[in-house]
């Protein structure tokens, strides 16, 4: 075994990337973090918040009529359950009840405005030229100004029916208050208007108020409204049918009467065909149409404060925006089913092609391919791993093999740990530490053969391993091979994750993108190559920290074709934590994106190059960036949707999700062999794992977009390769 020691060490890339001097570096790479830090929370409060409105107002809320009133009126004044339908406490202690005058009709409409069945109702009264009260929803207004307006401008008057129709009866007072003052700022942005009153949502007749609800009207009176109740109740709610309604609200004599109807909270069809034959029949009586207020002496909805319309434009343009960000959060949901979809319906389509293609009884790489192999392992601080690495790489059934083991300046005993060994065909190389690439580079510059296979120091192959990884290059166009990597410390929950993962993110994903001749990456735990492809790339770039997917990718631009061989098995070390997993995934998701904006030309490129832009840099974005950032959003909007949804259809769309899921899986596990039993956790990783991912995707993908450079970050080893059902172990 031969020792040899590099002279000069590779440049570190930081350094080698700038100019600037280190002090003004760190600075600029601090403000770089206090920005990509900002900009994350900033995303999560406004998701916080969109979260907050939509939850207050979307609120759903049954049509009036339906809540059954508490029993007990004691409490009730005996000249409120007698009086008018109108009811004023604004002057104090004092109670005062209004009715309507005789042979006048107060139409009052709750729950709008509507954009569908608002427009029909105010059409009609137009029609009949007969004014009404609308006792409007805030966050309505707020969604529908427009509406607001037109029914101002046409004669109309508007009262409040609270910001998100609650009972207000089991509400705190700050609460009532709030759902008030919102309608009154709602009202005043859409029409520059104020309004005086205000029916409480579940109200019907004065006679029929309780203990409760009187509560309720002493406190609207309290806030210098007066409560409008009704007196003919049309129950369109219950949609009775035309006649019902019109029969309802019919008065018997010639009394006046404020009369309940809807024009939101359902199907108001009936609604709109019921006033267009009720009105005219009571004009013919000789009733007359009016607002509540003129019909009391009043004045019709007052003009708003400028303080009130200021601060009804931010609370509209609040509702705004988290409505627009949960439609698109909708839309991205539906883009991420639809990606989940594609995806699954192709790997099942084009994998398991490609697995019976391999397994046929004529299918062979060509003549058998028995050319010596270097096999280059960059290592540092790798003692607790390199000497079952080393072990099983010398010992591979492959005639001719020499492993070049680079020690990348460790500072624990790796050099003096493969020493020990004394095996004959392993050499190993001592440089400064200058990472992973540099380390590489210098094992392709020391080796002496035509073929070169890169092996991580924490990874132990099976004996058969490298002679299958090189039989691809019995064809000529291949210019590098990915192996089939799998998870060898499974023991854990973690590692049975990953191991999960690696079997279905990326063999299975291998074999799809072999098909179409577009693999983005040929792992560092077991790739080969040919020494023409990698000096063709000047051999691999410390540009990005995925050098591994640098050089596929550039390996793919220069025309090389670049192949999966999964019955090439390698077993890696896996992190055994959190964090570990956390710094891994970090620097992989990062590197990713450098090699995919490094290569972003290549799009517009003519020939290989172009034909791999278009094709695997649209695979890599789609399936490797967009979806799993955006598969998230199905775990996010399950658990709104089983919060403030329908949970049944939600919960059957999530399982959905997870069946499907299911079946790549066990399509994965089934055509790499392995066994069904660790799929057990696959829910539960949907639910942990994956929303772990999705964080340090989203962190990545900020650090890049903020410009922030990520130095190399090794990862602790512990040496747990014993679930490896490695032969010959």
């Amino acid at each position: 075994m031969t020792v040899y020691r590099a002279s000069q060490p590779p440049e570190d890339p930081a350094e080698a990337t700038s100019l600037l001097p280190p002090l003004q570096r760190k600075r600029r790479i601090r403000r770089r973090r206090v920005f990509a830090g900002a900009l994350g929370l900033t995303l999560l409060l406004l998701l916080a918040t969109v979260v907050v409105v939509e939850v207050y107002t979307d609120a759903g809320f049954s049509p009036d009529g339906t809540t059954p009133a508490a029993a007990g009126d004691k409490n009730v004044p005996a000249k409120v359950r007698e009086g008018g339908p109108v009811i004023d406490l604004t002057g104090g202690g004092e109670v005062r009840t209004y009715g309507m005058p005789a042979k006048t009709i107060a139409l009052t409409f709750d729950d709008g405005p509507d954009p569908h069945w608002t427009p029909k109702i105010l059409d009609v009264l137009a029609r009949h030229h007969a004014p009404a009260t609308f006792f409007v929803v805030g966050s309505q207004v707020a969604r529908h100004p427009e509406l607001a307006g037109r029914i101002a401008r046409e004669g109309h008057e508007l009262g409040g029916h609270t910001f998100t129709h609650p009972d207000l009866a089991g509400l705190p007072e700050w609460r009532r208050e709030l759902e008030n003052s919102q309608t009154q700022l709602a009202i005043a942005q859409a029409t520059g208007r104020a309004t005086r009153l205000m029916r409480p949502p579940y109200s019907s007749f004065a006679d029929a108020l309780t203990d409760k609800d009187w509560q309720t009207v002493r406190a609207v009176g309290g806030q210098g409204y007066l409560t409008v109740l009704d007196t003919l109740d049309s129950e369109d709610w219950k949609r009775p049918g035309t006649d019902a309604i019109v029969r309802n609200v019919t008065p018997r004599g010639d009394d006046g009467h404020i009369v309940l109807l809807h024009d939101a909270g359902g199907d108001r069809s009936q609604t709109v065909a019921a006033l267009d034959r009720l009105i005219p029949r009571l004009q013919q009586r000789g009733y007359r149409f009016s607002t509540v207020s003129a019909a009391i002496g009043g004045q019709v909805n007052p003009p708003a404060t400028g303080d009130a319309v200021w601060r009804g434009r931010t609370l509209v343009w609040t509702v705004r925006v988290a409505d627009a960000v949960l439609a698109a959060l909708w839309v991205l949901l539906i883009a991420a089913g639809g990606l989940i979809v594609i995806r699954t319906l192709i790997l099942f389509a084009f994998a398991w092609r490609h697995s019976r293609h391999r397994r046929g009884p004529d299918w062979s790489w060509g003549r058998p391919v028995d050319s010596p192999v270097t096999i280059v392992v960059p290592a540092y601080n790798e003692e607790k791993t390199i000497v079952a690495a080393v072990r099983s790489l010398a010992g591979s059934d492959h005639p001719g093999v020499e492993v070049l083991v680079v020690d990348d300046g460790s500072t624990d005993g790796t050099a003096d740990a493969v020493r020990k060994l004394g095996l004959g065909n392993v050499r190993v190389v001592q440089i400064p530490n200058g990472g992973k690439a540099g380390a590489l580079n210098a094992g392709v510059a020391l080796s002496r053969t035509d073929l070169v296979v890169m092996v991580d120091a924490d990874t132990v192959v099976e004996p058969d391993a490298i002679h299958r990884l090189v039989q691809p290059f019995a064809e000529a166009r291949v210019g590098a091979v990915a192996g089939n990597v799998k998870v060898g410390n499974r023991r854990g929950l973690i590692g049975r994750w990953q191991h999960i993962e690696y079997v279905i993110g990326f063999n299975l994903d291998r074999r799809l993108y072999d098909t179409f001749g577009c693999i983005p990456t040929i792992p560092g735990a077991l790739g080969a190559f040919r020494r023409t492809a990698l000096t063709g790339a000047e051999g691999l770039s410390t540009d990005t920290l995925a050098e591994d997917t640098d050089l596929t990718i550039t390996i793919h631009r220069a025309g090389w074709r670049v192949v999966y061989e999964e019955t090439a098995r390698a077993y890696t070390e896996a992190p055994a934590t959190i964090r570990q997993l956390w710094r891994q995934r970090y620097r992989w998701s990062y590197g990713t994106m450098q090699s995919m904006w490094k290569h972003r030309g290549a799009v517009l490129d003519r020939g290989a190059s172009g034909r791999f832009g278009r094709r695997g840099l649209l695979f890599i974005a789609l399936f490797s960036v967009l979806l799993p950032l955006l598969a998230p959003l199905v775990d996010l909007m399950a658990v709104y949707g089983l919060f403030f949804l329908d949970r049944e259809i939600t919960v059957i769309g999530w399982l959905t999700m997870l069946v499907v899921q299911t079946l790549t899986a066990v399509l994965a596990f089934r055509l790499d062999r392995e066994p069904l039993r660790p799929l057990w956790s696959l829910p539960l990783q949907q639910i942990v794992y994956r929303q772990v991912m999705y964080v340090v995707l989203l962190h990545s993908a900020l650090a890049a977009l903020t410009g922030r450079r990520l130095e190399w970050q090794p990862i602790h080893r512990t040496g747990d390769l014993g679930s490896a059902p490695v032969p010959g172990r």
